[in-house]
């Protein structure tokens, strides 16, 4: 071998060997086609399921739509109130010198419950019959007055009478004697002339007695008029002071009493209430969706203790809506022969309307979430749930009145969808 030779590198050629290609057996193809077919069921099966979502059905309230009876009506909780309350409201402020009376005590009309001083309400009594009392003093003067002054003109004015008389006679007499050619014509004249003087001077007299007189009197009155208002402020100083003394209204039991002596009241203060014994009435909260239905003279149903049952009708409604409910008063039919308690609770059910024969579905929480438009509907055996669109009438506290979209023994959830009304479909496990 040439060292050329030797120095050239290897090509390796003489190693490459020649293998053949590996088939995949019948068996392996058939393993694949299997996984292929799983593969595709496991997809399928999932779109199957738009939502996705898996549901305990314990946690689940579920019902069913039942032929029956629908009872239009309103659960309430009723809270036993004194038919007649007068508030203990102050007219007068003042220091608690006195009380007379406890929180709970029975009272008559008229009782006196506390006692109040208010020094400046007494000077302002002082100062007011002391200016009443100038006033009547200066009313009896005048009065004096004006009656001295009409002694004067009536004296004044028989006077002047008594003169226009004389000589209306003395007239008459000169008139005859000139007549008879005894005296002149001038004299007579003279004479004329008097008497026309004594006319106009009585008559003049008369008018100006008139006015002088009619003016005294109307000072008079509005001195009388100063006096009467005077007297009227002197009355409600009075009242005031009298109003010092707090009196129960009517008879009664003193409820929420908190006068302390010592302590200082304004007026308008509420110190408590006075509740009528023996006869009650009712209040209760309703649910705001009621209060276009609920009107004056619904009857209820009141259970009172021991089983019995007493009537009472829808009086008067609050309609202003607080917290979702509004407030009603109902007002017995007749008095329970049982003892009542002011704040005691009781159980009713108000009528709304007439009953009826149809589908009912009991109430849950899933008409707030839906608005009672759609619900979740249970298939055949249990294991899904579909959305589905119905539509409800009358609802009570406790039963729907199912329109359109349900059939009888049908189930549905009536508990809230909060946690899945996005879903349009359940499995339930």
């Amino acid at each position: 071998m040439s060292e050329a030779h030797a120095n050239a590198p290897v090509s390796g050629a003489a190693m490459d060997e020649v293998v053949a290609r590996k088939r995949w057996s019948r068996g392996r193809l058939a393993g694949l086609a299997a996984l292929l077919l799983a593969l595709v069921g496991a997809a399928a099966w999932w779109a199957w399921q738009p939502s996705g979502l898996r549901v305990a059905a314990s946690e689940l309230q579920i019902a069913t739509v039942v032929q029956g009876r629908f009872s239009d009506e309103v659960i309430l909780r009723a809270t036993v109130q004194p038919a007649q309350s007068v508030l203990l409201d102050l007219v007068e402020g003042g220091r608690v010198d006195e009380v007379l009376v406890h929180d709970g005590d029975k009272v008559k009309a008229g009782q006196v419950l506390l006692r109040l001083s208010n020094p400046q309400r007494q000077l302002e009594l002082l100062a007011r019959k002391s200016d009443l009392a100038q006033q009547y003093a200066n009313l009896s003067s005048t009065r004096e007055q004006l009656e001295a002054t009409r002694s004067d003109y009536r004296r004044r004015l028989s006077d002047l009478a008594l003169k226009l008389k004389q000589q209306e006679r003395q007239y008459r007499r000169d008139a005859a004697l000139a007549a008879q050619g005894f005296i002149s014509t001038a004299a007579l004249e003279d004479s004329r002339d008097r008497l026309q003087q004594y006319r106009e001077d009585y008559r003049d007299e008369q008018q100006s007695q008139a006015r002088e007189l009619s003016i005294k009197a109307h000072a008079l009155r509005q001195m009388q008029q100063a006096q009467d208002e005077l007297s009227r402020g002197t009355k409600m100083a009075s009242d005031s002071l009298a109003a010092l003394s707090l009196r129960a209204p009517m008879d009664g039991q003193l409820t929420n009493f908190t006068a302390q002596v010592g302590s200082s009241l304004k007026p308008g203060d509420r110190v408590g209430r006075v509740d009528g014994l023996g006869r009650y009435k009712l209040t209760a909260q309703v649910d705001e969706f009621y209060l276009a239905r609920v009107k004056r003279g619904q009857q209820a149903a009141i259970e009172l203790d021991g089983g019995a049952t007493a009537t009472a009708r829808v009086g008067n409604i609050n309609p202003q809506v607080q917290d979702g409910h509004f407030q009603l008063e109902l007002l017995f039919d007749a008095q329970p022969a049982g003892a009542l308690n002011a704040g005691q609770g009781l159980d009713g059910r108000l009528t709304l309307g007439q009953a009826a024969s149809g589908l009912v579905l009991p109430n849950g929480a899933f008409v707030n979430d839906t608005g009672g438009t759609w619900a979740m509907v249970l298939n055949a055996d249990g294991s899904r749930a579909e959305r589905r669109a119905i539509r409800l009438g009358r609802r009570s506290q406790t039963q729907l009145e199912v329109v359109d979209g349900l059939k009888a023994g049908e189930r549905v959830i009536v508990s809230s969808y909060a946690a899945f009304g996005k879903y349009a479909q359940l499995t339930l496990q």
